[in-house]
């Protein structure tokens, strides 16, 4: 008798293959059959109209501290997400000796808006190198699995101290050795690779550049040293080329991937700032590709955005001297000599509210939201200012409404230049950001979007077949990272199953939720039509709800 038994569903295997109907027994933490009817189980799911799927693998997080508190990993566990990455961009909390740690904080709330009051709440720091990190994550109990990235600014500065914050100096021979061979530890004890970042949006709690801006190619090439001593890996280099020389910075990224022999990948977007250079880094990775080296892209699956509230830093008022005054009392915010006094000074100060790409927070669920549906929209329909009519939407009511401003990869609802990113065969969805950008961004729904936007709810253009969505979340993601022993429903692999009713399958709109240590707040997003999430065999989740099973593990490359 088979452990489980996922009986009659309709099976999108991770291959891109087309569904079939049938049976999947598990025994243990690994699929014994797939396809037909097998015997019978100790425990047997239904899955008759249900679409059954590999766990989606989630290759962009930073979980580092919230894994450290949170056992659920939410909101990504409400996603089909069963497997996550940590440790991108560069960012992290290991290695990292004791006087720094505060820093690393700061650094944290800067970059990733993760509030240091919180950070210096819950982090037990019981550990200092990374591979003592793995461990510690390793002794608390999860739902989903966890693999990590080497973070380089973490260890920039473990190596150099404090000459290594500053992202202009030059590492001596003895520091470059010193760094590969703290790769290659970090490698040995299961880091599934290096990841680093030169953004200018990426700055430290002083308003500086992160340690690893400036990274030289000799660095890049001492890690890639210490990935490869270590039996491989994966690197991340995220980058808006702020030298202004796009093909001249992708072609050392290009030659250390190609003479390394280790797959890197790069976050691809298009930011209204930077307009085309999205797409060009997009063809040059496909070339590089096309010419044999390991490389490929993190995509998203919609636009990124802002979210903003009431207490929120990111609309026109937040920076009026008689906004601050008020405070975030809605009742004291609607008095008229409050109101009058935050227009005036907002009008005086040409704040532009730039409402024509403004949503009530229930766009934010709906993948490319229109121009038809924005606050502008409305406030041309009642003929109203259209900074006094934002005004009153912060304010109304309770003051808890939120609001959606999409900006990267939006081009006024057109998917086109998504569906682009999309389709590459060199691209692989990502950029879920779980566990940052707690009260800004909320994108951890970016695989119930994958599926349901592009499989079957896309108003225009046609729709991308779920089995290749599907591929494309969990056999590709996994494959990237090195974990090949997921992301497929096959004899052998690990059995991290979702079970989707995908007639209702839907992300509900992002809330803000204070259940953060130290009193805490974050955007969280549940979606409907997860029936039931298993990972590692056992049934972690049924609609949406924690079952108390706890099989997650730090996964650790080997």
């Amino acid at each position: 008798m088979h452990d489980l038994v996922i009986r009659g569903g309709t099976v999108a295997d991770g291959t891109g293959n087309a569904v079939r109907t049938g049976d999947i027994a598990v025994d243990g933490d690994r699929i014994t059959a797939v396809g037909g009817r097998v015997g019978a189980g100790r425990r047997e799911l239904d899955a008759d109209g249900l679409l059954v799927t590999p766990g989606f693998v989630d290759i962009h997080t930073h979980y580092d501290a919230q894994a450290t508190w949170d056992a659920l990993l939410t909101s990504s566990c409400w996603h089909g997400v069963t497997t996550v990455v940590t440790g991108n961009c560069g960012v992290g909390f290991a290695p990292v000796r004791p006087d720094r740690r505060d820093w690393f904080v700061e650094v944290m709330e800067s970059v990733e808006d993760i509030p240091a009051p919180v950070l210096r709440a819950a982090l037990a720091w019981d550990w200092e190198t990374f591979p003592e990190f793995l461990d510690a994550l390793d002794r608390v109990p999860h739902a989903l699995d966890i693999a990590a990235l080497l973070p380089h600014a973490a260890l920039r500065v473990y190596v150099m101290g404090a000459r290594g914050a500053d992202p202009h100096a030059v590492p001596r021979a003895d520091e470059l050795g010193a760094m590969t061979q703290l790769v290659r530890e970090a490698g040995e004890a299961g880091a599934v690779g290096f990841a680093t970042s030169r953004t200018e949006h990426h700055r430290t709690g002083d308003g500086g550049l992160l340690p690893c801006h400036a990274i030289r190619t000799d660095e890049l090439a001492a890690v890639a040293a210490g990935l490869v001593q270590a039996g491989g890996g994966v690197l991340e280099v995220g980058s808006d080329f702020p030298d202004g020389d796009l093909e001249t910075e992708f072609a050392g990224y290009r030659r250390i991937a190609a003479e390394s022999g280790l797959h890197m990948t790069m976050p691809v977007a298009e930011s209204p700032s930077r307009p085309g250079e999205g797409r060009r880094l997009l063809d040059l990775i496909e070339q590089a590709a096309a010419d044999g080296v390991p490389v490929s892209a993190q995509v998203t699956s919609r636009p990124i955005g802002a979210v903003f509230g009431i207490d929120s830093r990111l609309h026109p008022f937040a920076a009026m001297a008689a906004w601050r005054r008020a405070g975030s009392d809605p009742a004291v915010l609607r008095r008229g000599d409050v109101r009058a006094a935050v227009l005036g000074e907002a009008r005086a100060a040409g704040a532009d509210p730039r409402l024509g790409s403004v949503f009530r927070i229930a766009h934010a669920a709906s993948g490319f939201p229109v121009p038809a549906d924005a606050l502008g929209a409305e406030a041309a329909a009642a003929g109203a200012d259209p900074l006094a009519f934002l005004y009153d939407a912060l304010v109304a009511g309770d003051g808890t409404a939120l609001f959606y401003r999409p900006a990267v990869n939006y081009d006024g609802g057109d998917d086109r230049w998504v569906e682009r990113m999309l389709r590459s065969p060199h691209a692989v969805p990502g950029l879920g950001d779980g566990g940052a950008h707690c009260s800004m961004i909320s994108d951890m729904s970016s695989p119930t979007t994958l599926l349901t936007y592009w499989g079957r709810d896309r108003p225009s253009g046609a729709l991308l077949p779920v089995p290749w969505l599907v591929k494309r979340q969990t056999a590709d993601a996994a494959d990237l990272v090195g974990l090949r022993d997921r992301g497929r429903l096959a004899p052998g692999m690990k059995a991290d199953i979702n079970l989707i009713d995908f007639t209702r399958l839907r992300a509900h709109a992002p809330e803000m939720a204070v259940d953060l240590p130290a009193g805490g707040q974050r955007l969280v997003q549940r979606a409907d039509g997860y029936r039931h999430m298993v990972v590692s065999g056992e049934v972690a989740f049924t609609d949406g709800e924690h079952t108390g099973a706890m099989p997650g593990r730090v996964v650790r490359r080997t």
